[in-house]
C-alpha cells in the first residue's frame, strides 16, 4: 500500500484561496509567473506522495473564470531549435502543445509573447504561423544592460518599446516551454505599461520548489537541487526575509541574487516595492499541505537516488559531464541515501551476475520484488514486466501467457522485414502480444488487467535500456533506473 504524505484536497483549496488574496492585494490585476511544469508535474508527485500530477491545472480550473494564460518563448530559442529534453520536441512546437493543453482544460489562452525579438527569421516565421492559427502574438525586445540598467529598463526606450499585451482577466498566468523564456521580464514589462495607463497591477511568483517553509537541508528541498543538478541551482536561506521578519525561509540562488534589481524596478514603476524579500513574492502553499514528514523525506531520498542513476547514464551516453554526478553524490551523502535503499538494484544485479546476461527487477505495491532475465524470446525488461503482471494476477510461473508459436512470427517480421538486429521482444511488443493472447486466453486477460497496478512501482535494469523499453516503462508510470553500462561493446547504440 502506497503511503501518503501530502493532502492534495487541502492544497487545491488553500492554494486557490491564497492566489485570490494576492489578486485582491493589488486591485485590478495580478501577473502570476508560473515556474516548473503546469501539466504532469511528476517530480512533485514523486517527492510528495499524494500530490496529483495535474494539481496545478486543477487549481487553476478553480479560478478559470478569472484566468487568462499568456505563453512566452524566447526568439533565440526558436532560432536555435531548442529542445525540451523530457519531451524531445522544440520549444516552438511545445508552445502549440501548451495552448492545446490549456484549452482542453477549459482555460483561456489570450496570447503568445516572443521575447528577445531581434528580427530573427525563424521567429518571424513562427509569429506568422501562430497568427495564421488565430493566435495574437506580441513582441518584446532586448534591452541593453538588462537586468541591471534600471533607469533604461524602466523607460520608454526599455519596457516602453515592448508591445503592450492586451489582457482581459484579473489573473494573468505567464508560463513558458522552459527556463530562460522571459516570463519575469514579460510580467514586469506589463506592470510598466499598466501603470502608465493608470491601472493597478501586481506581480507574484509560483514556484513549487524549493519549499520556502521547509528546512534548507530537508530531503524534499535537496531533491529539487538534484533535479536541477545540471543547472547548478542551489537552495539558500533568504537573507532579505530573515532581515525583514527575523524568520528563516528557503529560496534558490537566482531569485535571491536578482531581488535587489527587482526591488529597484518595482520602485521605479510603482513608487514602492510591495515585497521585502523573494519569499514574499511567492504564493506557494505546498509546504502547508504535508501531512507525514517522514513519508515525504523517504520519497525525496528515493528521488535523489533515481536522479543519480540518470546522471550516471547520461554521462555514459555523453550527454553530460562529471559535475552533475559529483553534485548528486554529495546530495546522496547529505540525505544518507545509497543504492541499498532501492531493493530492485540488488535484485537485478544479482540475477545478471548469476545468468551472465542483462536482468531487470520491479518492486510491486506489496513490496515484493519480481525479476526477469534475458531469454531467446524476450529481453530482460519484457520478461520482468510479464513476470510482474503474472504475480499481480496470482498466476503461477508454470503458465505461459504468450506461446512461442505466437512470438516467433513477430521475431521473423522484426529481423527479416524491419531490419532489427535484435529478435527479442521489447516491452511494448510483449504487451501487444499479450493483448492478442488475451482474446483467447483468460489468464492473459487477467494479467493484462493488472497494468494499472504498475504505476509508481520502482524498477531497475542492469544495463541501459533501449528507448522502446524505457519509454514503455515510463508510459506505464514505473520509476526506472539503469546501470550506466550497455549490453554490448558496440560504439553505436540506437537512441543513445
Amino acid at each position: 500500500m502506497k503511503k501518503i504524505g501530502f493532502d492534495n484536497a487541502k492544497y487545491l483549496e488553500t492554494q486557490s484561496a491564497h492566489i485570490k488574496e494576492r489578486i485582491a492585494q493589488f486591485g485590478d490585476k495580478l501577473y502570476l509567473e508560473f515556474g516548473g511544469k503546469l501539466f504532469d508535474d511528476y517530480h512533485a508527485s514523486r517527492v510528495l506522495p499524494g500530490f496529483a500530477p495535474d494539481s496545478k491545472i486543477r487549481m487553476l480550473q478553480e479560478l478559470k473564470d478569472d484566468v487568462e494564460v499568456v505563453v512566452t518563448i524566447c526568439a533565440g530559442d526558436i532560432e536555435k531549435n531548442k529542445l525540451r529534453g523530457d519531451l524531445g520536441i522544440t520549444y516552438d512546437v511545445d508552445v502549440l502543445r501548451l495552448i492545446d493543453a490549456f484549452r482542453s482544460q477549459g482555460l483561456y489562452v489570450g496570447s503568445v509573447v516572443v521575447t528577445q525579438y531581434d528580427r530573427q527569421p525563424a521567429a518571424d516565421a513562427f509569429k506568422k504561423r501562430l497568427e495564421g492559427l488565430g493566435m495574437r502574438v506580441f513582441l518584446h525586445y532586448p534591452i541593453a544592460g538588462y537586468p541591471n540598467n534600471v533607469p533604461l529598463i524602466v523607460s520608454d526606450e526599455g519596457y516602453g518599446k515592448n508591445d503592450y499585451v492586451e489582457t482581459s482577466r484579473p489573473l494573468v498566468v505567464v508560463t513558458a516551454p522552459g527556463p530562460g523564456s522571459g516570463k519575469m521580464a514579460v510580467c514586469l514589462s506589463q506592470l510598466y505599461h499598466e501603470y502608465k495607463r493608470g491601472l493597478k497591477a501586481g506581480y507574484a511568483k509560483f514556484e513549487t520548489f524549493p519549499i520556502w517553509n521547509l528546512p534548507l537541508q530537508h530531503p524534499v528541498n535537496l531533491a529539487y537541487e538534484a533535479a536541477t543538478a545540471d543547472l547548478n541551482d542551489v537552495n539558500m536561506i533568504d537573507p532579505f526575509h530573515l532581515a525583514a521578519y527575523g524568520e528563516t525561509t528557503v529560496n534558490y540562488n537566482r531569485d535571491v541574487e536578482i531581488f535587489p534589481v527587482l526591488s529597484a524596478i518595482f520602485e521605479k514603476i510603482t513608487g514602492a516595492c510591495p515585497y521585502k524579500s523573494p519569499t514574499d513574492m511567492g504564493v506557494n502553499m505546498v509546504g502547508n499541505c504535508i501531512v507525514d514528514d517522514e513519508v515525504v523525506r523517504e520519497a525525496a531520498r528515493q528521488e535523489i537516488i533515481r536522479r543519480y542513476y540518470a546522471a550516471l547514464c547520461e554521462r555514459r551516453q555523453g550527454r553530460c559531464g562529471d559535475e552533475p554526478v559529483y553534485k548528486l553524490e554529495l546530495l546522496m551523502q547529505q540525505v544518507k541515501a545509497d543504492a541499498s535503499l532501492r531493493p530492485v538494484v540488488g535484485a537485478a544485479l544479482a540475477l545478471a551476475e548469476e545468468t551472465g546476461k542483462p536482468a531487470s527487477a520491479i518492486q510491486l505495491p506489496s513490496g515484493e520484488v519480481v525479476t526477469g532475465k534475458t531469454t531467446d524470446l524476450m529481453g530482460a525488461s519484457s520478461s520482468t514486466l510479464l513476470n510482474a503482471l503474472k504475480c499481480l494476477a496470482g498466476i503461477g510461473h508454470e503458465h505461459h501467457l504468450i506461446s512461442r508459436e505466437a512470438i516467433e512470427p513477430i521475431q521473423t517480421v522484426k529481423v527479416k522485414h524491419l531490419g532489427s538486429a535484435n529478435p527479442r521482444l521489447h516491452s511494448d511488443e510483449t504487451l501487444i502480444a499479450l493483448a492478442i493472447s488475451a482474446t483467447t486466453n483468460p489468464l492473459a486477460r487477467r494479467a493484462l488487467d493488472q497494468l494499472e497496478q504498475l504505476r509508481d512501482c520502482e524498477a531497475h535494469s542492469s544495463v541501459i535500456l533501449s528507448p522502446a523499453d524505457s519509454g514503455t516503462y515510463a508510459k506505464l508510470g514505473m520509476r526506472l533506473t539503469c546501470e550506466p553500462t550497455y549490453e554490448t561493446n558496440k560504439l553505436y547504440h540506437k537512441g543513445s
